[in-house]
């Protein structure tokens, strides 16, 4: 079977807006009642892609502290033990989010082994600087869109039945400030982010009264996304912004976007009519 190229790929899925998920099966399905509807803050089995650092490791610690059983994923055993350490109630799977095999093999297993799994979250990512003023090698440009775009989707994809199927069941998909003004040294990275927030929100539409379908817009956080960026002066403390983060994840309803007072730089600046000067504001540097 001929593969599609990620570029390719991405360029069709923006043409076309990421207007909705195809129909299936769930589409006909009789809606859950309210009762079932919307995640709650403790008594799930949370699914965490790129556990084993950041902010990946800090929501599984948080989540897991809530009373929730967690499931780190990602492609190295080690960092995901160093995120579980001695607790109980969280469990480590490897996983490739570039991979379809890999997905489709974790994803079998998962159902398998934690068949209770009624929320994930898509958290996996990674950010590569480029210059577009010249001819260049596009390989990190393709990396960035089938682990940041495509490794959502296709986990999606592969879960979105049995997600339904479980009460209190939630997508969570973690966008960027800068898929709302981009970072020009790190197109892609943005573009990638737009699309996740688009592909979001025909999720939540065609999922509504089924599964509960989550932003969650970081701003520039001090992880080790990029080098050195977990000690980098004017970004957000990674504590801070999970304190923030949770807090909103406590609220009954939990919110459909989850926004740290930070970020509203980014997603308001359209709203706000400065956009232009947003963007110029960003790309200072």
């Amino acid at each position: 079977m001929k593969t599609t190229h990620p570029i390719q790929l991405m360029f069709v899925l923006a043409a076309f807006c990421l207007a909705a998920i195809a129909p299936s099966a769930i589409a006909n399905d009789t809606p859950r009642s309210t009762e079932s509807n919307g995640m709650k803050q403790s008594g799930n089995t949370i699914v965490i892609t790129g556990g084993g650092s950041g902010i990946g490791r800090e929501l599984a610690r948080r989540f897991h502290a809530l009373g929730n059983t967690v499931v780190v994923a990602g492609r190295s055993l080690a960092p995901l033990q160093e995120t579980i350490g001695d607790r109980a109630n969280m469990h480590a799977m490897l996983l490739d989010v570039t991979d379809p095999q890999s997905i489709e093999a974790f994803s079998r297993r998962l159902v398998a082994e934690h068949p209770r799994a009624n929320v994930l979250v898509n958290n996996a990512g990674i950010m590569r600087f480029e210059d577009l003023t010249r001819r260049r090698d596009l390989s990190d440009a393709e990396a960035t869109i089938a682990t940041n775009l495509l490794g959502p989707i296709r986990l999606t994809d592969a879960l979105v039945e049995h997600l339904a199927a479980q009460p209190n069941a939630a997508i969570v998909n973690v966008s960027s400030g800068l898929a709302f003004v981009p970072r020009t040294d790190a197109a892609t990275y943005s573009a990638t982010k737009a699309a996740v927030h688009s592909y979001t929100v025909s999720l939540r539409h065609r999922l509504r009264d089924r599964v509960q379908v989550i932003e969650l817009v970081p701003p520039a956080v001090q992880t080790e996304l990029t080098p050195g960026q977990s000690t980098r002066a004017g970004f957000m403390p990674l504590q801070q912004f999970i304190d923030e983060v949770m807090v909103q994840f406590g609220r009954t309803p939990v919110p459909d976007e989850i926004l740290v007072e930070r970020v509203n730089f980014q997603r308001r600046a359209e709203l706000e009519n400065r956009f232009e000067q947003t963007v110029q504001q960003l790309n200072a540097h």
